[in-house]
């Protein structure tokens, strides 16, 4: 061991002779205090990637582009499969309905007398016989509809909006408005102040009477669309961003699809299980009748005019 000479003059053998001899433990402090000083942390292990082999490059892009070809098969063999089986049931549901034009056919007269004869006094106390189908014996139909409208219109914004950074989502919404229509015709604007009350009006009549004259949620959303389009070409669009924004059509759509959803979902499950029901048919030809038509009809048509809106905003853009 080598002799290294500490403060006090004594060199390290001595002290562990005379630690041997008389049991002290200063050598033990002195040892321990020494070595922290000289002790020098361990180096982290660095791991490196050896550079791939020009041969070995050449393999992998061989087995990637491989297996990309693969997959680009067995996607185009699942997408025929998957469409051959739906035909061939389409096929086999097909040749199991009546023939076509046969006097006993249901579609000939069970189901459209039960529309006529029931519908209004017994099932639905609709009017308008439509509305009664759509929205009561179909309503499972109309929602399908409904959901696709919306589900259609957040894919096609997903899939299809600007980027961030792109040039025409760095101009502000007037700058847009300019460039691809004036909105400052004072001449449409005055039109468009008078013509937008009359227009949202005449959209809810033709809701609120959907279930006791032609009309019904369809075609008053559609009305009710109109007028905000009307609106926005007026006004331009950061003017109808005030009270009609993405986060107004994306809580009103929510909110009504999952009305309609609970309502007829409780209209379900009480005619399944031949339970009575709290929402009675009330008196025909009245406003406040026909069960829950009239409250599916307002859903309907609030999903339609934010849908119409919302296209229509989206394809002046440019941004679809």
């Amino acid at each position: 061991m080598a002799r290294v000479r500490d403060d006090m003059g004594d060199t390290r053998w001595g002290r562990l002779q005379r630690w041997l001899r008389e049991g002290d433990d200063s050598l033990d402090r002195a040892m321990i205090a020494v070595w922290d000083e000289s002790a020098e942390p361990e180096p982290e292990p660095v791991f490196t990637v050896p550079p791939a082999r020009p041969e070995q490059k050449k393999k992998n892009q061989k087995h990637t582009a491989k297996l990309e070809k693969l997959l680009r098969v067995f996607s185009v063999i699942a997408a025929v499969l998957l469409c051959v089986g739906i035909i061939g049931i389409l096929l086999h549901t097909t040749a199991l309905l009546p023939s076509f034009g046969r006097e006993d056919n249901p579609v000939h007269n069970e189901v459209p007398r039960r529309y006529i004869e029931k519908g209004m006094n017994e099932d639905t106390g609709a009017v308008n016989i439509v509305a009664g189908m759509i929205l009561d014996y179909r309503a499972f139909d109309t929602l399908g509809e409904s959901n696709v409208l919306f589900v259609a219109v957040c894919t096609v914004m997903i899939l299809l909006r600007l980027q961030a950074g792109d040039p025409d989502e760095r101009l502000g919404s007037d700058t847009r408005d300019r460039l691809i229509e004036p909105h400052s015709d004072p001449i449409l604007q005055v039109i468009a102040r008078v013509l937008i009350p009359l227009i949202l009006i005449f959209g809810a009549y033709v809701i609120l009477n959907g279930h006791i004259s032609p009309g019904g949620g369809f075609s008053g959303g559609a009305i009710m669309g109109a007028a905000l389009i009307l609106h926005m070409l007026a006004f331009g669009e950061k003017q109808t961003a005030r009270f009609f924004s993405y986060r107004t059509y994306r809580a009103v759509s929510v909110c009504a699809l999952g009305f309609y959803a609970l309502a007829k979902a409780y209209s379900f499950f009480t005619g399944a299980n031949h339970l009575p029901s709290i929402i009675t048919i009330g008196t025909p030809g009245r406003i406040f009748s026909a069960g829950l038509i009239p409250y599916l009809n307002i859903a309907v048509g609030l999903v339609v005019c934010c849908t119409m809106y919302a296209l229509f905003s989206l394809f002046r853009k440019g941004e679809l």
